[in-house]
């Protein structure tokens, strides 16, 4: 006797997604369903393509349906994903990007591009759309980082073409300014670029965009923060005692403006800066604490020569760490983006 298609979605309904707490089938992750013989046949979309998890979803999977719905002796799972949207992006933005994610700091030196960059390409690596703005306008150093100090958008039909480095599509005055002339602009005008950073470059579509914003709390940050949309914020911050004192004011700065604040990542962790300052500040704030990155030359290597250590060494330590903090910053994006009024929930998403 072969099994319904009734029968399998209530069996899969079961199986719980581990970041979300809700069900597979009420989530509309479960698409696609085929039954042919004794196989299942189906798709589980997943909530970002930096997923870990997908030895989990299949043990599930097959813990619910085989030997459990009569007439089930396979499966056979193939896998997508999908970001889910942030509703309050198309409601203030004509912008194609599905979050916006803000990486600050509260103070310089902590390597808090080198976070935005290696976060950037290891979303990129698993399979996301990803953009990257340098929102530190008069102090970029992105192209440096991503390989492109000679880097010149083009302008097509009005509109700016970002460049791709590492799979990411980037955009930084950096690319605008001969290297050896400062940017000297007041408030209004850094408020103007970081927008027009926005509106006026052609993304087409973006899972993430991710804005490595200038450290502390001045007119950059608030202009982006008051501004747009942002899904949330990734602090970083050093072990020690003042980094983690500068990283305190960011997160207030950011919870005063109402931006979820996605996480703490403790950069540049080892025998020199110690260890532990940021996860303490993670408990003490009662916000997540997304990992540590270990300090390693050749971390900054790659930044002065424009190879993230994602990409160029993914085996190593300081690889592996930047690998796990992006799938953690995506699960972690997906649950605020669900948790919060303001999204386009997953069982409605296209």
């Amino acid at each position: 006797m072969s099994a319904s298609k009734e029968q399998v979605m209530a069996a899969l309904s079961t199986v719980i997604e581990p970041e979300l707490h809700r069900d597979i089938v009420s989530l509309n992750m479960v698409r696609d369903l085929a039954i042919e013989g004794d196989a299942a046949h189906f798709t589980i979309v997943l909530t970002t393509p930096a997923c870990p998890l997908k030895n989990v979803f299949e043990e599930r999977c097959n813990a619910a349906l085989v030997g459990k719905v009569p007439g089930i002796n396979r499966l056979h799972i193939s896998w997508d994903a999908q970001v889910p949207t942030d509703r309050r992006i198309h409601g203030r933005l004509n912008v194609p990007m599905r979050s916006i994610v803000a990486v600050g700091s509260g103070k310089g030196g902590v390597g808090k591009s080198t976070v935005a960059v290696n976060l950037a390409a290891a979303l990129a690596q698993a399979g996301a759309r990803v953009g990257l703005i340098d929102a530190d306008i008069l102090n970029p150093n992105i192209p440096q980082m991503t390989g492109l100090s000679n880097g010149r958008p083009r302008v097509l039909d009005g509109k700016m073409q970002p460049i791709e480095s590492y799979g990411i599509k980037i955009m930084s005055t950096g690319f605008l300014t001969e290297p050896d002339k400062p940017m000297i602009l007041r408030g209004p005008m850094l408020h103007s670029a970081i927008r027009q950073f926005f509106t006026d470059v052609n993304w087409e579509n973006l899972d993430y965009m991710i804005v490595d914003l200038p450290p502390g709390t001045g007119d950059a940050p608030l202009s982006l923060a008051q501004s747009f949309p942002l899904t949330g914020a990734i602090i970083v911050t050093q072990p020690q005692e003042v980094a983690v004192a500068d990283a305190l004011r960011s997160i207030a700065m950011f919870e005063t403006l109402n931006v979820p604040i996605l996480g703490i990542v403790e950069n540049m962790t080892g025998d020199f800066f110690g260890t532990g300052g940021g996860e303490r500040l993670a408990g003490e704030r009662k916000v997540p604490f997304l990992g540590r990155v270990p300090l390693e030359a050749e971390v900054r290597i790659g930044g002065d020569y424009g190879r993230p250590i994602v990409v160029t060494m993914p085996d190593s330590e300081a690889g592996q760490a930047f690998e796990r903090l992006a799938q953690t910053v995506a699960a972690r994006i997906s649950v605020v983006m669900l948790q919060s009024a303001d999204v386009i929930p997953l069982n409605i998403i296209g």
